[in-house]
């Protein structure tokens, strides 16, 4: 029997360094609110800042676009420097003008008629910057719905840290009273012997349960970009989400998501993109074109072309243009402008029907997430129950070691479907954030 406790102790001894050490590396990190967390991701994720810069860019091609109105405007100089000579009639005749030359000029084109070309390419650009800004707000509740939900992995790990350490210490609450049975000689060697296991088994649940708490910790650092570790408020922990609006409120926002509103701009660019192309393939152009070009300045030393020009020219021009034949291009550039409306108009009646499709998956799952956390804290009233029960019969020799791990075990597992559905309830809601494209407080 001396054995055998001193075997426990060991046991116990070299437990206790590595939990402690686990305990104070999750310590360590710095807690961060959800809101905290999610507006530092959507700061700097590689995702969101590539959306804004698409929106940047989608800005100035609408600028560009409305820019072709505008005449196009250039200017040029020159200077250049002569010396030296040429053969001339068998002799060397030295170069005797000035040695400085210029030249300058600026022209001015302007396109008068395009058949409506470059207003259908203004729609379209103000149709892409739609589609960029749709593009950013998925992207930006995107990157929130993925840290939300590593956020909620930090909480579920804590949750399952917290079952863990209660386990174990409802483990070496049987364990003491089976080995001083044992000592009475009220039960059999084997009580103590399934009790140490018991212990063993929650030690190492609750090992793992932080291991995964740091890996949490971890992961959650990196989305929100800290040069410190972070990890989630502890005060969070017990929060089980709720969702305050009806079903047929839910579907109107996500019909107005912005997956739909997405494909709604991008059918729109398709639609001027084929009405571009059309009338800048089969539409005369028609342009006016000033200019005016001085020169043969010169000079004895360089002086920025000062002085009066020896030539000067003045042209003015109006000009219509297009192409008869060009070997079937613009046949084929018209029918991919026709396909590309076609896939466009596809995906945006995909986008709709999905919208109503996946809203239903993510209600169907947030509402059985949430029946099943109430559920089962019912369960574990009734199995904590139990197992007080069960362990004041133990202790007056009413019943088997056999029956208190039963009920410790059933216990757990109630615990554990608990942990589940509040993480399931809680990632369901943000991802229906993400789908609809707002916040659902």
């Amino acid at each position: 029997m001396k054995m055998f406790d001193r075997r426990l102790v060991l046991l116990a001894l070299l437990s206790a360094p590595a939990l402690l050490a686990a305990q104070q590396g999750a310590d360590a990190a710095r807690p961060v609110s959800l809101d905290e967390a999610v507006r530092l991701a959507q700061l700097n994720s590689p995702l969101t800042v590539g959306a804004r810069n698409a929106l940047r860019t989608g800005k100035l091609t609408e600028m560009n676009a409305l820019g072709q109105y505008l005449p196009s405007l250039s200017v040029n100089y020159g200077a250049s420097n002569f010396h030296g000579g040429q053969f001339f009639q068998g002799q060397v005749v030295p170069y005797t003008g000035n040695p400085w030359n210029y030249g300058k000029g600026y022209n001015a084109s302007l396109l008068l008629f395009d058949g409506g070309q470059r207003w259908f390419s203004y729609k379209q650009a103000q149709a892409g910057q739609e589609v960029n800004a749709e593009a950013e707000t998925l992207q930006r509740y995107g990157v929130g719905a993925a840290v939300k939900l590593q956020y909620y992995t930090v909480l579920q790990a804590r949750e399952l840290e917290a079952a863990g350490a209660s386990a174990f210490e409802q483990a070496n609450v049987a364990l003491n009273a089976s080995a001083a049975r044992v000592k009475i000689g009220a039960v059999v060697r084997t009580d103590s012997l399934r009790a140490v296991i018991q212990v063993g088994t929650a030690r190492l649940a609750l090992l793992n349960a932080r291991a995964q708490l740091r890996d949490a910790n971890a992961a959650l650092t990196r989305l929100v970009a800290s040069n410190v570790p972070v990890t989630a408020v502890a005060a969070d922990t017990s929060d089980v989400p709720r969702i305050d609006v009806d079903d047929d409120a839910l579907q109107r926002m996500a019909n107005d998501g912005p997956n739909v509103r997405q494909a709604v701009a991008a059918f729109d660019a398709a639609k001027q993109g084929r009405r571009a192309t059309v009338t800048s393939q089969f539409v005369p152009r028609v342009f006016v074109t000033y200019g005016y070009s001085a020169s043969a300045f010169t000079s004895p030393d360089f002086n920025w072309g000062g002085g009066p020009a020896a030539s000067t020219q003045t042209q003015y021009a109006f000009s219509v243009n297009y192409t008869l034949f060009n070997n079937f291009s613009r046949e084929l550039a018209n029918m991919q402008a026709i396909v590309a409306q076609d896939n466009a108009e596809a995906a945006l009646r995909d986008a709709r029907f999905n919208a109503k499709a996946n809203l239903a998956q993510l209600i169907d799952q947030f509402r059985t997430a949430a029946q099943t956390v109430e559920l089962q804290q019912l369960q574990i009233s009734a199995a904590q129950e139990d197992l007080a029960a069960q362990q004041s019969r133990y202790a007056l020799g009413a019943s088997a070691y056999l029956d208190l791990l039963t009920s410790q075990t059933a216990l757990d597992a109630q615990r554990i479907l608990l942990i589940q559905a509040r993480f399931t309830a809680r990632t369901a809601k943000a991802q229906i954030e993400a789908f609809i494209g707002r916040d659902l407080k």
